[in-house]
């Protein structure tokens, strides 16, 4: 089985909430953090990608991981995908699965993560019908997105089957001030449960 890499996404920009998605406070530290140490716990070594301007913040918060900038953010989230792509090349000999984990949509359990790892084609969460994140992306997909433009919607390049799970916060997208109410909600349940 091919090995997994793993991008987390914080390079999008806060305007319509007003304060930093990445850096919002979990009661375990930054959001982007919060993340990565999930993944971490279940074997899974991501690499982020931010913006330039909370480099520092974010290079803190999800230590010992590595930090890349996407120095044109405003470009689209593929372009942050790439240079994820190109900074796990540079440590993997051979190809690996690639799971995408946009940092304002944190409302995957640890069960739908463990199902992305067990998956050899592209599949995302779905809920409802709806599809959610993270992704995952096959060995081929990878490749796909490696070599295309980074102004590319990901949605135009590969298409991921779905599969249905029960997480009750799977389409939380933390985007205004009204998405708080649920992510604080969030935040409660997984700090009360084994979600």
């Amino acid at each position: 089985m091919t090995r997994i890499g793993c991008v987390v996404l914080a390079a999008g920009f806060s305007n319509r909430l007003g304060e930093e998605k990445a850096l919002l406070e979990t009661g375990d530290g930054a959001l982007v953090g919060w993340i990565t140490k999930r993944l971490s716990n279940q074997g899974i070594h991501p690499v982020v990608v931010t913006r330039g301007d909370i480099l520092n913040e974010v290079e803190e918060a999800v230590k010992p991981c590595n930090v890349f900038v996407n120095p044109s953010p405003e470009k689209g989230r593929t372009g942050s995908i790439k240079i994820g792509i190109s900074a796990l090349d540079e440590i993997s000999e051979d190809g690996y699965r690639l799971i995408v984990v946009p940092v304002d949509r944190p409302g995957f359990s640890d069960s739908t993560i463990s199902k992305l790892t067990g998956s050899m084609i592209s599949c995302c969460p779905s809920r409802g019908g709806r599809g959610g994140h993270p992704i995952l992306l096959s060995e081929g997909d990878v490749e796909i997105v490696r070599n295309a433009p980074k102004e590319s919607s990901l949605r135009s390049l590969v298409e991921s089957e779905k599969f249905e799970v029960g997480d009750p916060f799977l389409h939380l997208n933390v985007d205004t001030q009204k998405d708080m109410e649920d992510f604080k909600s969030l935040m409660d349940l997984y700090s009360n449960t084994s979600y």
